[in-house]
This record gives C-alpha cells, structure tokens and sequence, in this order.
C-alpha cells in the first residue's frame, strides 16, 4: 500500500501539493471510487486515473548516471553542484539519492534510486558487492603493489583496509578492485604505496557497468537486464 499523493507525484508530473489540489477537486480516482484524501493508501499496482485518464505509477526510480569530476554526490548542498543537480526537475521531484558517493573529482557509475533497501543491499560491507576503478597514478606501477593490495593494507592513520584487486594495465594505470567504502580509500591506498592517484573513474558496481555511451554528466533509466542483474 502507497499513498496517493507518493504515487503520483513520482511520475514527476506533479508536486505533492499539485495532488493535493487535484484530488480536492475530485479529478483523482481509481476504478470508479473518486479519492478524497492524498494521504489515502491504495495498492501500488493500483491504476489511478486523473481526469479520467490513466497515469502509469512507479514506487521506485533507478538511473544510472555517468558523474562528471566537479560534482558531488549529494541530494543538496548550499556551495557545491550535486548530481541531482543534473537532472531535469521530474526527477528530482522523486527523492532519488546516489548509491555511495564519488568523490568531487572522480568520475564514472553512480546509481541514483529511491530504493533504500537496494541502496543497504549495494553498499553493506557483509554482502561483498565489488566497486571496480579505473586509476591512473604518478609513479610506476609494480608487482609488490599488487601483493600489497592483495595483503591488506594499513593506511598512514592506522586505517586497515581489506585485500583488494589491483591489476596493473600498464606503467601508470591499473583497475582496483573493492569490497569496502572507506573514505577516499582508493585513493590513499595507493598513495600509502607512493602512487597518487591523477585519475580515478568507476567503472562498476557489483554485475552493473557503466554505460560507456553516457557521456559525463548524462544518465539513463536502468534496462529490464540491468535490473536483473541487481536482483529486481
């Protein structure tokens, strides 16, 4: 059970004080029973109709979006451009918040939803979902580095981080593979090996990849095969 003005309003057709004003004046209903209260609960594969025309509802958005370096990731911030700041207004009208955060000047997957349950699901440390990066580093990139990785490493705070992927592309670049979210941790593992990282870039998260099409700053709706892969 949902209510109403939930419901309609995560079209992004309308505000919930835009499905207050309508079902005040009786233009919302389901079936033949004229709704008289927004905050009312109907099922959520419930089809309502305004002014007699049916309004497809979806409880749950999930987009992917390929964060561009300046941004951050958050639902609002007084100084910074968030990601939600990038998209257009039906959608921020849907409570969407990103999966995790990317750091300002890192680029790549961001999942954004209204979810909570994926969302615990994605980014709890006891389900092992796997966050792989793309990184770029000043200095050459050894073989002691990938054992270092695949050991463990404690971090210049005393931070100990779990084994992790590290797969050397060439010199410079390698894919770092996580099961945890630590601050930055990307970052200051390799810098703990004496290679700073210039680029960093997600490029998956769990089975779900970025889609190399979307340009930075551009997102999309999931695929029915992507949702699979997340286990919707």
């Amino acid at each position: 059970m949902e209510r109403v003005d939930k419901l309609l309003s995560n079209t992004g057709r309308w505000s919930r004080k835009e499905v207050r004003s309508l079902v005040k004046a009786g233009r919302v209903r389901v079936g033949d029973v004229v709704i008289r209260d927004a905050a009312d609960k109907v099922p959520e594969e419930s089809v309502l109709l305004v002014d007699g025309e049916a309004v497809r509802v979806e409880t749950k958005v999930y987009l992917m979006m390929h964060k561009p370096s300046g941004v951050i990731s958050s639902t609002e911030d007084p100084r910074e451009k968030t990601v939600l700041d990038l998209l257009p207004e039906s959608y921020r009208k849907q409570d969407l918040f990103p999966v995790g955060r990317l750091d300002k000047d890192t680029e790549g997957l961001l999942l954004l939803t209204n979810d909570g349950p994926l969302a615990h699901h994605l980014l709890s440390p006891r389900h092992h979902v796997e966050k792989t990066y793309f990184a770029e580093v000043e200095g050459t990139l050894q073989r002691e580095d990938v054992d270092a990785f695949q050991a463990g490493i404690r971090l210049r705070d005393g931070t100990l981080c779990q084994a992790a992927g590290l797969e050397i592309l060439s010199r410079h670049t390698a894919l770092v593979t996580l099961q945890e979210g630590k601050y930055h941790q990307v970052k200051r593992m390799l810098a703990s090996l004496g290679k700073p990282v210039l680029y960093l870039k997600r490029i998956s998260m769990g089975k779900l990849r970025l889609d190399e099409s979307l340009a930075p700053g551009e997102f999309r709706p999931l695929t029915q095969e992507e949702r699979v892969l997340l286990g919707l």
